[in-house]
């Protein structure tokens, strides 16, 4: 096919870690133990709250649909980013590509709409904890995250499926180790500043949105724990959310550099190192973040490996 003298691409190439040759086999071993122990870790999380009666709360349910999303979200781009470490030919089809796009970009969304959740669920139990029973009940829970889940499906849907009407002409090189937003935009052989603006809009509210939803939750989160009067009543108030707090500054950190900066600013290098940091290193760190700073998971986690030694003694 033939838009003016342009062929349009039929597939893409990625770029990938091409620069970096004689160490393909060191990353593949590398990015793939993070993947093996992300996957591990994050099953692990959720066979411990499923399996322990004491972790059935709106708390550890939001816990384990955030680790089902980090499979998932780290699946979407490291298996093929594996496969393309040992091939010569990283091609990936159009299809393929916007397939890619689909899945990436709905769970980050969706994962975006989950910490603010998490975020209100720690406020309503710190600020109102008498009503928290009854605003948190788990009928309350399931619309909570089915929200998340349906915010995400819907906006990225409508967002990908726009970028891939675009043409795409030349050679398809796309300068990344997957097809995110902005490389893959970059192809398209027309004017794209209406389409970077609209993207940088969405960015702007759909990320942002829940950004500061969770930091105006915190605000009254912090100044409701700094009115308690016992200094363990305030250590075991803000313990509760420590974890939540480091996992929203690696996720929104990396977010808001990659999606909220300027087009100038967007290069190969950084765009690549950005990214490993919200689609490797973010998922692999979360099962660590919390089962070392939660008491109570460690405590199941710990009584769950006991009982599977127990029983292959017996």
């Amino acid at each position: 096919m033939k838009n003016g003298s342009l062929s349009l691409c039929t597939e893409f190439t990625l770029v990938a870690f091409s620069s970096l040759a004689e160490l393909q086999l060191v990353l593949f071993v590398v990015f793939l133990v993070l993947y093996l122990f992300t996957v591990g870790g994050n099953l692990t999380i959720i066979c411990v709250i499923w399996t322990t009666p004491s972790l059935h709360t709106p708390m550890y349910f939001f816990l384990a649909n955030l680790s089902f999303l980090e499979m998932c979200y780290i699946s979407s781009v490291v298996p093929q980013m594996l496969v393309h470490l040992l091939v010569q030919l990283k091609t990936i089809s159009v299809a393929g590509c916007a397939a890619q796009m689909y899945v990436f970009t709905i769970l980050g969304l969706t994962e975006c709409c989950l910490l603010a959740t998490m975020a209100y669920d720690r406020f309503v139990a710190i600020c109102y904890p008498l009503h928290y029973t009854l605003w948190m009940d788990p009928s309350v829970c399931l619309k909570l995250a089915g929200a998340s889940w349906m915010t995400g499906i819907l906006v990225e849907s409508a967002q990908t499926t726009w970028i891939f009407t675009l043409p795409f002409c030349g050679a398809g090189t796309i300068q990344h180790f997957f097809c995110d937003i902005m490389p893959v935009v970059k192809l398209a052989c027309v004017d794209t500043s209406q389409n970077e603006m609209v993207i940088f809009i969405i960015s702007l509210i759909f990320i942002m949105s829940p950004c500061l939803f969770i930091l105006c939750s915190y605000v009254r989160i912090i100044l409701t724990i700094l009115k308690m009067p016992s200094a363990a009543g305030r250590h075991k108030a803000f313990s509760t959310c420590s974890s939540h707090i480091l996992v929203v500054s690696l996720f929104y950190g990396t977010a808001l550099f990659t999606y909220l900066q300027p087009k100038s600013s967007h290069t190969p290098d950084t765009d690549k190192v950005t990214a490993l940091m919200y689609t490797v290193v973010t998922p692999a760190l979360n099962p660590v973040i919390y089962t070392l700073r939660n008491k109570e998971v460690k405590e199941a986690f710990q009584k769950v490996t006991q009982r599977k030694l127990h029983r292959q003694i017996d």
